[in-house]
């Protein structure tokens, strides 16, 4: 990780051809994944499709955050990178509101803001996994609780969790106060979204981020809260492919990808976490069942 980093630093703030590594025509396709979970099994999806249409493939787990990775995809370090569409259009244009827009707008907006970048917005799966906030079942039941809103009054006296980067996130701890009102008397980070289940599960946290698609939650005592006033954007799953490295291969890396989005699901989505989260299998396990359902 810390090569990654100085490779980063190094790049300063040329352009992506400038910074992109010298590769031939037949160097893997570089596909990244951000630092949870998911991402990691649509990275290992993603990637398999790739290597079906007769790519060689690298895929990079865990490189970071998307202030780290998206960054980097420009800089030509890597090649593909899964993203979620309302929170990639916000990350990249915070000036463009992604919420109450419909996902066909938002991945105009994304296509138009990356291109300037060197980097072409793929079609969209229906696949789609937004933030999520969660509570235990029991207390949910005990105060009535079903919608964010509802946690307006008792807010000032209950803990937050959520991934270290929340407090920075619009869509995330800034949309909460700024769309809710709600301003919890302590934040804590945490470190994962297994160690969100065992804070809240424990007592550590009363309210905590979860995806919506975390195959926990079927079988944790958690109750998602309903985002009633809309904070969430359309989170559809997109992948973001170097311009460069899709001139360079043609159609086939096109279509490969494509293949990939037009089948994927939100029920799949859930499935797949739910091996990996539950069933303990890997995440290049999960997706290689994935490719044998199908």
């Amino acid at each position: 990780m810390a090569g990654f980093a100085a490779a980063l630093t190094a790049c300063g703030s040329g352009s992506a051809e400038d910074a992109a590594p010298p590769r031939g025509p037949d160097s893997p396709v570089v596909v990244a994944s951000y630092d949870f979970t998911e991402n990691q099994i649509l990275a290992e999806v993603y990637a398999e499709g790739i290597r079906r249409a007769g790519f060689p493939v690298t895929v990079q787990h865990g490189t970071g955050t998307r202030e780290v990775v998206q960054p980097a995809l420009q800089q030509g370090l890597f090649d593909v990178v899964v993203d979620y569409l309302g929170t990639a259009v916000r990350f990249v244009d915070p000036a463009v509101p992604p919420t109450g827009r419909a996902p066909e707008q938002l991945h105009a907006d994304l296509a138009a803001a990356l291109g300037e970048r060197g980097v072409t917005v793929l079609a969209a799966a229906a696949a789609e996994d937004q933030n999520g906030f969660a509570v235990l079942t029991r207390v949910a039941e005990e105060r009535g609780l079903t919608r964010l809103s509802d946690l307006a009054d008792s807010a000032p006296g209950l803990v937050f969790g959520g991934p270290p980067e929340c407090p920075q996130r619009p869509l995330c701890l800034p949309g909460l106060v700024e769309v809710y009102g709600l301003r919890f008397a302590e934040v804590r980070s945490m470190s994962s979204r297994a160690a969100t289940v065992e804070a809240l599960i424990a007592g550590e946290i009363d309210v905590g981020l979860l995806e919506t698609t975390d195959g926990r939650l079927a079988t944790a005592p958690l109750t998602l809260l309903a985002d009633d006033r809309g904070l969430q954007p359309p989170e559809n799953v997109v992948p973001l492919v170097r311009t460069a490295v899709l001139q360079a291969r043609g159609e086939e890396l096109r279509n490969a990808l494509d293949t990939v989005s037009a089948r994927l699901t939100t029920a799949q989505l859930v499935e797949l976490n739910r091996a990996v989260e539950i069933r303990g299998l890997t995440v290049a396990e999960a997706a290689a069942r994935w490719w044998a359902a199908g």
